[in-house]
């Protein structure tokens, strides 16, 4: 199973919490500080969840997500996305970017890591649907 994170942040702070959660739950992590960064990553490491951020420089969260489902080698890759108060993501955007949910900050590590387990796990459970 598939057990590496992206996290992409442009706040040092979120990546470093997030990351420590994630590595103290078991998951390999990886980082980028802006969307490009991001989705070349993406394109290379094939995470099994990304950890985006709505605000970032180059591609905002929300484009990131959208050029990820662009792509037929990442578009299955699920994205949670971390966002401001006050920043509403409408429903229709969330499903054409592939957002599977998103949380506003401050978040708990604790919740955000119970949803990554839950999107590792779905994932894992596909990955075994196409292999039998």
């Amino acid at each position: 199973m598939n057990k590496k994170i992206l996290i992409a942040d442009d706040e040092a702070h979120i990546r470093h919490v997030v990351s420590m959660k994630l590595r103290n739950a078991g998951y390999e992590v990886i980082t980028a500080t802006d969307g490009e960064e991001a989705l070349e990553l993406c394109r290379s490491e094939r995470p099994a969840v990304v950890i985006t951020d709505f605000q970032m420089p180059y591609l905002s969260g929300l484009e990131f997500c959208r050029e990820l489902r662009r792509s037929p080698e990442t578009a299955s890759i699920p994205a949670i996305m971390v966002t401001a108060r006050g920043f509403d993501i409408e429903t229709g955007e969330m499903i054409d970017a592939g957002i599977a949910d998103v949380l506003e900050k401050p978040f708990s590590p604790r919740e955000l890591l119970r949803t990554v387990n839950e999107l590792v796990s779905l994932q894992g459970a596909a990955t075994e649907r196409e292999h039998e």
